[in-house]
C-alpha cells in the first residue's frame, strides 16, 4: 500500500529516545526563542534513519532523488507503480518496460529499475510488441506521456488495442508537451492556450481513453494523481488481464502546463482534480454536454477477446504440424518408390 511508504523505522527512530533538557534549563520554545537554548548538545548523537527502504530494491537508488519538477505528478505515478509491483510480488527480472520521449517517460527509464528500453519518440509500443512477440513470459509494460502515445505514436496505439497484443500500457496525460516548452498535445483542452497556441487551441481534445477502447483493448480505465490508491489497484488489474491493457492517468504539471494556464499550484491542481472528477458509474443520466470539463474515472471496459501473441503462436503450432506431416507424408512416398524401384 501507499501508506507502507511512510517507513514506520524511520519515524520510531525519530520520535524516539527523547532527548531530556539538564535540570534547571527553561523548557525550549518554539516561538521567538531559540527551540536549542538550555540544551546541552556536547554528547548528543545524531539519530540516524533506517539505511534501507523497503522499495529502494526496486529504483535505481545512485541516481535518486529523481529530477521531476515540484508538484509533478510524475512522482506519483512512480510510486503507485512501484506499490502496485511489490505488494504483487513480481520479480523486477520478470518486467521490461519500453517508454519513449518526455517527462512522463522518465518514469520507468532511468528509475525503476529492470530492463528497460528508451526509444525514438512515439515508438514505445512499437518496440513494446516486438518484446512481447519474442518474449511472451516477461511482463511488458509501456509507461509515456499523451505527447508521445497519443501525438506521433497514436497509430501505434489505436493498433496495438485493436490486435489485443498482452501489453500494459500507462499513458500519463497531462495535456501538453511538459519536457520541451509546453506545445499544444493532442489532449490540450479546447480554448487553452500554450507556447505554440498564443491565442488559445482551437483543436477538440482525444479523449484518449474512449479512443482506446473502441478500438478493441480488453481492459480501459482513466484515473487521475489523486486518486492514488484505485490507481494502483488498476495497475495491478491491467497486468493481471489477458490482452491490451490502458490506463489513462491524468496528472498535473504546474510548470509547463501551468504557467499558461494560471494552475501553477499542485495542491489546487489535485483539488480540482478530485472535484472535478466523477465515476463512470454515475454518468448513466447525464449528457456530454453536463460532462464537459469533468474526468470520468473507473474502469471504462473490460472485455474477453483472442489475444495476438497466444492466436500467433497457435498458428505456428498448427503449420509446424503440417509442415512435418507434408515432410513425414513425402518422406514415405520417397521410400516406397526407392522400394518399388520407381
Amino acid at each position: 500500500m501507499l501508506k507502507d511508504l511512510i517507513d514506520p523505522e524511520y519515524f520510531e527512530a525519530l520520535s524516539s529516545e527523547t532527548d531530556q533538557a539538564p535540570d534547571g534549563a527553561t523548557t525550549p520554545s518554539y516561538g521567538i526563542q531559540d527551540p536549542l537554548q538550555g540544551l546541552d548538545l556536547t554528547d548528543v548523537q545524531p539519530r540516524k534513519a533506517p539505511a534501507k527502504h523497503p522499495l529502494l530494491h526496486y529504483l535505481r537508488r545512485e541516481i535518486l532523488p529523481t529530477t521531476f519538477c515540484t508538484g509533478c505528478g510524475g512522482g506519483t505515478v512512480l510510486n503507485t507503480f512501484t506499490n502496485a509491483i511489490n505488494e504483487m510480488r513480481i520479480d523486477p527480472r520478470e518486467i521490461v518496460c519500453v517508454t519513449g520521449i518526455g517527462c512522463a517517460s522518465w518514469i520507468p527509464s532511468p528509475y525503476f529499475k529492470c530492463d528497460t528500453l528508451h526509444t525514438t519518440h512515439g515508438r514505445a509500443i512499437a518496440f513494446a510488441t516486438g518484446v512481447k512477440i519474442m518474449k511472451p513470459d516477461m511482463k511488458v509494460i509501456v509507461i509515456a506521456g499523451d505527447g508521445d502515445l497519443a501525438g506521433i505514436g497514436g497509430n501505434h496505439l489505436i493498433h496495438a488495442a485493436r490486435r489485443n497484443l498482452d501489453l500494459t500500457v500507462l499513458l500519463v496525460n497531462n495535456f501538453i508537451y511538459g519536457m520541451t516548452g509546453g506545445q499544444v498535445s493532442p489532449t490540450t483542452p479546447f480554448g487553452t492556450r500554450t507556447t505554440t497556441t498564443p491565442y488559445t487551441n482551437v483543436e477538440h481534445a482525444f479523449k484518449i481513453a474512449d479512443v482506446v477502447a473502441a478500438a478493441g483493448a480488453s481492459y480501459v480505465s482513466r484515473w487521475t494523481t489523486y486518486h492514488a490508491f484505485q490507481l494502483m489497484e488498476s495497475i495491478q488489474n491491467a497486468i493481471n488481464k489477458d490482452g491490451f491493457s490502458f490506463i489513462e492517468i491524468i496528472s498535473q504539471c504546474p510548470v509547463s502546463y501551468g504557467k499558461m494556464t494560471g494552475m501553477s499550484d499542485p495542491v489546487k491542481i489535485l483539488k480540482h482534480l478530485r472535484d472535478q472528477s466523477i465515476h463512470v458509474d454515475e454518468t448513466g443520466d447525464l449528457s456530454e454536454e453536463e460532462l464537459e470539463g469533468r474526468f470520468v474515472v473507473g474502469k471504462l471496459v473490460e472485455r474477453r477477446r483472442s489475444e495476438l501473441g497466444s492466436a500467433l503462436r497457435e498458428l505456428n503450432r498448427q503449420r509446424q504440424e503440417q509442415l512435418s506431416q507434408q515432410l513425414s507424408d513425402g518422406l514415405r512416398a520417397d521410400t516406397s518408390a526407392m522400394e518399388t524401384g520407381r
